[in-house]
């Protein structure tokens, strides 16, 4: 079934996001699944029950929209944060509260790896103030509820559930110090009261929202952001987001692999005249640590590897995907995913072995999120590039060729 292109529209209204990330299939199958919840036998209703119901749309955003996190992630950010408040912010703001936010905040890992982090740097937990916005409801309810399976945890240190989770049936759940340091609202960041009533913020964190946007909605967005970040503040974005329109409101942070970002208008006046892409030049130095760390700070984030270590099981998966043994390929893969966790390479393996076996539907669903979780992952790009082309998605497939043109030269120039 092919929905209504009036409905791509609707959803395109709704979230922002370009036709690479609203795919046939994937619109077709959330329509599919919603049709059928609300008794409609024919897209052709289904379209006249959708305009006349903004909860219906609500509920179809939530269909499309599928949270992928976990405590953490890519560590370096949290560092730099630390670093951040501890070293320049604490000094220029000795008494008020530290405000960040967190969008989207999805289940609500990052939003409380940020309260994790600054109360393990020796903030008080009183100057700690944090919101996470999602439009996602569903994402909201779990973060709320704060409680937390094994892979929430494949990217956190040592020993922090320990320390801020409690043991039950259900799952690891969040010490309420933590829980009552984030404020979790509904939102959507193109929307036009989104920064109405939300003040000014030290710290943003938007990761990996950005890439699904069509460039006019992501200028609509770093926008606000522009506008919701203090003069003095950081930004944090995902490591695919560095972009020319990045670049109109905000200007690097020297602090590797944290993809951070001030306000240009924060520079002197010398910096923003002509900001040089020389190391060093243009950027606003994050303040280096010391040599001799305060013993309050806790062992830095480890950040899961991309590389996995010889002979484990994704390694042998990858070598019988090379010599054609694809089913044997996938069992490996969905072993290393239990033990491991969400890999982008592991889907991206299982997205090939579902497709050399005609399930396109399948094969496309890992394609996504090996591209999801790597989103400069040229491989898994041009595969759902050529099962859109397949499914007569022209349009989808061209804007995938083009990103995974981009991917290419992002890693020629590395």
């Amino acid at each position: 079934m092919t929905p209504p292109p009036e409905i791509a529209e609707m959803l395109h209204r709704a979230m922002g996001f370009d036709a690479a990330a609203l795919s046939e299939s994937a619109v077709g199958r959330a329509v599919r699944k919603r049709m059928s919840q609300c008794g409609q036998r024919d897209p052709s209703s289904y379209l006249v029950y959708l305009r006349a119901s903004p909860l219906e749309l609500a509920q179809l955003v939530e269909e499309l929209v599928v949270p992928e996190t976990w405590f953490f992630r890519d560590g370096k950010p949290f560092e730099a944060l630390q670093r951040f408040v501890m070293e320049e912010w604490l000094a220029a703001n000795p008494e008020r509260p530290l405000r960040l936010l967190s969008v989207p905040c999805s289940s609500g890992e990052e939003p409380y790896s940020a309260v994790m982090a600054l109360l393990d740097a020796g903030l008080p937990p009183e100057r700690i103030s944090v919101d996470g916005v999602d439009i996602s409801n569903v994402a909201l309810a779990k973060a709320r509820r704060a409680v937390y399976g094994r892979n929430s945890f494949r990217g956190a240190y040592p020993g922090l559930q320990e320390r801020y989770f409690t043991a039950t049936p259900h799952g690891w759940l969040l010490h309420e110090a933590v829980r009552k340091r984030v404020n979790f609202s509904q939102g959507n960041l193109l929307g036009d009261d989104f920064s109405l009533l939300r003040g000014a913020y030290d710290v943003i964190f938007c990761r990996n929202l950005l890439i699904y946007f069509d460039d006019q909605n992501r200028e609509r967005a770093l926008s606000v952001l522009e506008r919701l970040l203090l003069p003095r503040g950081v930004l944090f974005v995902g490591h695919a987001e560095s972009a020319p329109v990045l670049e109109k409101w905000f200007v690097s942070v020297a602090s590797p692999h944290a993809f951070a970002y001030c306000k240009k208008s924060a520079l002197p006046a010398q910096g923003k005249a002509q900001p040089s892409r020389a190391r060093g030049e243009g950027r606003r130095e994050m303040p280096r640590q010391p040599e001799k760390p305060a013993a309050r700070l806790r062992p830095p984030v480890a950040v899961v590897s991309k590389e996995p270590p010889a002979g484990n099981a994704l390694e042998q998966a990858q070598r019988l995907a090379d010599q054609g043994r694809l089913a044997e390929a996938a069992v490996q893969c969905e072993a290393f995913l239990r033990e491991q966790g969400a890999s982008a390479q592991a889907y991206y393996l299982l997205g090939l072995v579902h497709d050399a076996g005609a399930d396109a539907e399948n094969a496309r669903e890992f394609f996504g999120k090996a591209v999801y979780l790597e989103p400069n992952h040229y491989e898994a790009l041009v595969q759902l590039a050529l099962l859109a082309e397949r499914q007569g998605e022209v349009r989808t497939a061209a804007q995938l060729r083009q990103r995974a043109q981009r991917a290419q030269q992002r890693r020629g120039n590395k």
